[in-house]
């Protein structure tokens, strides 16, 4: 297996951040096998949608329609509502593994690998890639 970490910025507010470019180029040249993806992070997740017509919007409204930051939450620390922040990860994994063929990624026509960080408190973030060779 070989692994790396890369760092993404995510910023001080809820962002759905595209991360297939730095996956693609991870597996690049290595073959069949198995990418996993994996956020070390309590409060982050991934999720593979398509991006760019609405859909990571709409991800972040369902997030807040679901789990909408309000004080009713018993973990506190952090900004208003940051607890459901806490609760993500039980909807949105925060790993995903995925075919590579020939050194690309299998993804369907309009799917991406996407980071989804509700929480504006910590503005970067960390993402394991490991590959499994076939």
């Amino acid at each position: 297996m070989d692994t790396t970490v890369i760092t993404v910025r995510t910023g001080n507010r809820p962002v759905v951040r595209d991360i297939t470019r730095e996956a693609e180029a991870f597996v690049q040249g290595r073959g069949d096998g198995l990418l996993h993806v994996f956020v070390p992070h309590a409060t982050a997740g991934l999720a593979i949608i398509e991006t760019g017509a609405g859909s990571d919007d709409d991800l972040l409204t369902a997030v807040d329609d679901l789990l909408p930051t309000e004080d009713k939450w018993r973990h506190r620390h952090g900004s208003r509502g940051h607890g459901r922040d806490h609760v993500l990860p039980a909807w949105i994994a925060p790993y995903a593994t995925l075919p590579v063929l020939d050194g690309r990624i299998a993804l369907g026509t309009w799917q991406s690998v996407c980071l989804v960080d509700p929480n504006g408190d910590n503005p970067e973030r960390q993402v394991r890639f490991s590959f499994l060779a076939g």
